[in-house]
Order: C-alpha cells, then sequence, then structure tokens
C-alpha cells in the first residue's frame, strides 16, 4: 500500500491559513512520517513551488518516504500524474487530493483516490492511535522491589 499526496493541496484543505506559513510544510511532514511508520506503508509528498532544501536531501528522499517538488517547468500536479502513471501494483496506489483532475486521472488509472478530508481523518485515527499505544507503555508500572524479592524466592524455590 502506498499513498501519494498533494502536499499543498492537503494543507490547503486541512489548515488554509497554514499554507502561508513555511513551517506548515514541516509540520505535516513530521505528522506523515509517524503515520508511515505506524501503518508500515509509503508516502510520497509532492509540494509545489521552489524545492525546498531542508526537504530535498537524502533524508527525505527514500523506498518508504519521499518528499518531491517539481522541476521549474512543471508543477505538483504533473509530477503526481507522472507518478501514477508510472506505477505497476496501481490497486493499493492512494492518491490524495481534492482537486478534481487529479481525482479523475486517479480513477481512469485504477488508483484509489482520497479526497484531503478522507486523509484526514484517517491520518488523525492513526496518530491518536500511536499516541495512546505510547501513552500505554508508559502506564506500565514498573515492579516494585517487594514484588521482585517475592519473584524472586519464588523462583529460587523451583531449582
Amino acid at each position: 500500500m502506498a499513498y501519494l499526496i498533494d502536499g499543498n493541496n492537503f494543507i490547503g484543505h486541512s489548515s488554509p491559513a497554514d499554507l502561508r506559513d513555511p513551517q506548515s510544510k514541516y509540520r505535516l511532514i513530521s505528522k506523515l512520517q509517524r503515520f508511515q511508520r505506524q501503518k508500515n506503508t509509503r508516502v510520497i509528498v509532492v509540494f509545489d513551488g521552489n524545492p525546498d532544501p531542508d526537504l530535498s536531501g537524502e533524508k527525505y528522499r527514500g523506498k518508504k518516504f519521499s518528499v518531491l517538488f517539481p522541476f521549474f517547468d512543471q508543477n505538483a500536479d504533473e509530477v503526481i500524474k507522472k507518478i501514477i502513471s508510472q506505477q505497476t501494483d496501481i490497486r493499493r496506489f492512494y492518491v490524495v487530493s481534492s482537486d478534481r483532475e487529479i481525482k479523475n486521472f486517479t480513477k481512469r488509472k485504477g488508483a484509489r483516490p482520497l479526497t484531503c478530508e478522507e486523509f484526514e481523518r484517517e491520518l488523525k485515527l492513526v496518530l491518536k492511535e500511536l499516541r495512546e499505544s505510547r501513552a500505554d507503555e508508559k502506564n506500565v508500572p514498573s515492579p516494585s522491589s517487594f514484588e521482585i524479592d517475592q519473584w524472586l524466592k519464588i523462583f529460587k524455590d523451583k531449582k
């Protein structure tokens, strides 16, 4: 399973005011990296505009997680269409965008379109589950010294 995300489109739908905030891309990438690790899936994010030098390095170009920017003569939609067209197992390939043209192209190619709203719900759910599982891990009490002594006595008597 893989997710191809129209980054600016997603930010614009989830929090339109953040489009002007340069940190919004970093916040989205941070969430998507946690999502990717939790779901153990592949995530590709495509942003419009000039490449951000902090997001264009090797750290963000892996098999499981990639951040892409279009070449100077392209836009994100063209990059997204090219990626969709190159996929071999398109049935398990989700394209996140609320752009009508991208959604129609995705359907024609046999991939699964997800609106930004649908993906935002899924993203929030996965991140909530991750927080809860981490909280559960923190809430496991350590055994007291009395309990340790009792267990040691039990196992010592078994020898």
